[in-house]
């Protein structure tokens, strides 16, 4: 059993409703997130390899540029813009192109906060 990861990092912006510290959640704000995605399987004989990488980080690209210094409340299929969904939100757009895909974890270096989706295919 192999496990290979890939991370990026990407900058946003968003609001936030909560029960705590609202008022400057409430205002558009921004942090700089990274992402890292993981699969695990086994090492396909024939090309030495769990997965191309090159796909991996063609479909990693096609997510940063999604997310990176975008307003994170206006992608439809997001909903709030918390380390949850966004886990969440790129599993579900890794997954096609990700066999073997075990965890999505979405971490604010400057905070120390981080969450890890552990999702399945049907996201």
């Amino acid at each position: 059993m192999w496990e290979l990861s890939k991370r990026f990092r990407f900058d946003a912006a968003h609001t936030l409703r909560r029960e705590v510290e609202t008022e400057s959640s409430r205002r558009i704000h921004g942090h700089s997130y990274e992402a890292e995605v993981t699969l695990s399987g086994q090492v396909d004989e024939r090309t030495g390899m769990l997965l191309d990488l090159a796909l991996l980080t063609r479909a990693l690209e096609d997510a940063r540029a999604s997310l990176d210094h975008h307003f994170l409340d206006e992608i439809a299929d997001l909903g709030p813009a918390t380390l949850e969904n966004l886990s969440r939100w790129i599993w579900n757009r890794i997954a096609p192109v990700a066999p073997g895909l075990t965890r999505v974890s979405v971490r604010r270096d400057s905070s120390g906060d981080s969450c890890a989706y552990f999702g399945n295919r049907s996201g």
